[in-house]
């Protein structure tokens, strides 16, 4: 039982949500539009899109959904955020022990020796036996509701790791999404290289006959190996990089790289989510689990603060106790041995060497720390969102240019190759034309793929559905 007096210390209140209006200035036309069209494809922000756990299932790829399972299933980060929290929990549970009558029994037997003497009577010692059974109760006078704020805290502690168990799901998942789309793309660069290897061998082959015969010289042939082994070269990054990925996604998934084989998948196979959710500025502090983390965390100095603060009160605290001794075993329970005493005990602080003083104005610095601490978490927060805002108006106008000097490119190209196939065109026209194919493919592939991976961190950016308003 806990008696509660008066409760020291400030009430938390959460900090109010920012008043603004807006992520991205309204003269910012290109992320303040709410819709990117790019390469014939539109994103648009909507309020009908929902901003659930789920996100990456907009991704329209089972290859990823597949990957994301593993990891959520084996991935030791998250078994480590699980168990963390589960131990915030036991510590509260601990704690809210305070609350309950604190119930001990003891129980000795003893073979002891007295001498009279020491009562002032010259008679001889005496050896005997002493049996004792007792019981303690101890009750806790919460005056100035110092354990009440120590139960706040660990409360708020628990609040603290429920959001970073959310916060690492939804960068474990970030993660997985973010490899797979660049791994996609490593394959995909690979595969358009060995294309274009494949046209130069065929290329290389058509004007070794062209030199047999007399139309061509032989530094045609030696120009267009050179190419070719310049993009032979270029393999090896590649396939490391992927590989990479692959080692990457084994450990997001809490496997070796022995044992871990990647879903295979292009960028062709992931789908750029059409709608976006639209939410309000206001609204991201209750989204983003890192923000109501470092809410809680605030919550938790806020509490501290209040135990500070009751540590310079004095402390009541009520204990009885009752039992039984005799010099008898089997006389244990009798009337005769009974036994009992109720007592109050008041400790009250004089002199510490102001040590009592100093904690608490600590803890009032340790607050003013979580409290900047917040409002620097919900500052990178807004611009994480506007970040990618204009990172997504960008890439669409990015990618609608690639895409129009990858069209050009390959018309050129067949252009030049009917035009050197008709002998009007030079292998060096060839050559241009090839590399500027390549190199216009390249860039539309990583273009896409940023895209993607832009999009992906809009989702995390808005919290990923994990938040109190998701």
């Amino acid at each position: 039982m806990l008696l509660a007096g008066c409760t020291v210390g400030p009430n938390f209140v959460p900090p109010p949500a920012p008043r603004v209006a807006r992520f991205v200035p309204p003269d910012d036309p290109g992320a303040a539009s709410g819709s990117w069209s790019g390469d014939g494809r539109t994103q648009a922000l909507s309020t009908d899109a929902a901003l659930t756990r789920d996100w990456w299932t907009r991704f329209g790829s089972r290859a990823i959904d597949s990957t994301v399972a593993e990891a959520l299933t084996g991935s030791p980060t998250l078994d480590l955020a699980e168990a963390t929290l589960r131990r915030s929990e036991h510590a509260l549970r601990a704690g809210q022990g305070i609350f309950f009558p604190q119930v001990d029994a003891q129980a000795s037997a003893s073979r002891q020796r007295a001498w009279p003497l020491r009562t002032g009577q010259a008679l001889p010692a005496s050896i005997f036996n002493l049996f004792t059974l007792s019981a303690t109760v101890s009750y806790t006078l919460d005056l100035w509701g110092g354990e009440q704020r120590q139960v706040e805290a660990l409360a708020a502690d628990v609040d603290a790791q429920r959001q970073a168990l959310a916060g690492a799901y939804l960068m474990l998942t970030a993660n997985v999404v973010n490899t797979m789309v660049a791994r996609a793309a490593y394959r995909d660069e690979a595969a358009a290289t060995r294309e274009m290897i494949g046209l130069l061998d065929e290329q290389i082959r058509l004007t070794g006959a062209q030199v047999t015969a007399g139309a061509a010289a032989y530094v045609a042939v030696l120009t267009l190996e050179s190419q070719r082994a310049s993009l032979e070269a270029a393999l090896p990054a590649l396939d490391q990089k992927r590989a990479q990925a692959d080692d990457l996604l084994a450990l997001l998934a809490g496997r070796y790289p022995v044992d871990w084989r990647t879903p295979d998948l292009s960028l062709d196979g992931i789908e750029l989510p059409a709608s976006l959710p639209d939410t309000a500025p206001s609204s991201l502090v209750r989204r983003r689990p890192d923000i109501l983390q470092a809410e809680a965390q605030l919550h938790v100095a806020s509490a501290q603060v209040g135990v500070a603060t009751a540590a310079l009160y004095p402390n009541l605290t009520l204990s009885a106790s009752g039992g039984f001794d005799s010099v008898v075993a089997s006389k244990l329970f009798a009337p005769a041995g009974r036994a009992w005493s109720v007592g109050a005990g008041l400790t009250a602080p004089i002199f510490h060497g102001g040590t009592l003083l100093n904690r608490r104005r600590a803890a009032q610095d340790a607050y003013d720390e979580a409290d900047a601490a917040y409002r620097q978490v919900v500052l990178s927060a807004f611009s994480q969102v506007a970040d990618t805002l204009r990172a997504l108006a960008n890439d669409a106008m990015a990618l609608d240019a690639q895409a129009r000097a990858m069209a050009a490119a390959r018309d050129a190209l067949k252009l030049t190759q009917a035009g050197y196939d008709a002998g009007i065109a030079g292998y060096v026209q060839l050559l241009v034309a090839d590399l500027q194919y390549h190199q216009a493919r390249i860039a539309w592939l990583q273009t896409v793929a940023q895209r993607l991976q832009d999009t992906v961190a809009f989702y995390v950016a808005l919290g990923g559905g994990w938040g109190d308003a998701g």
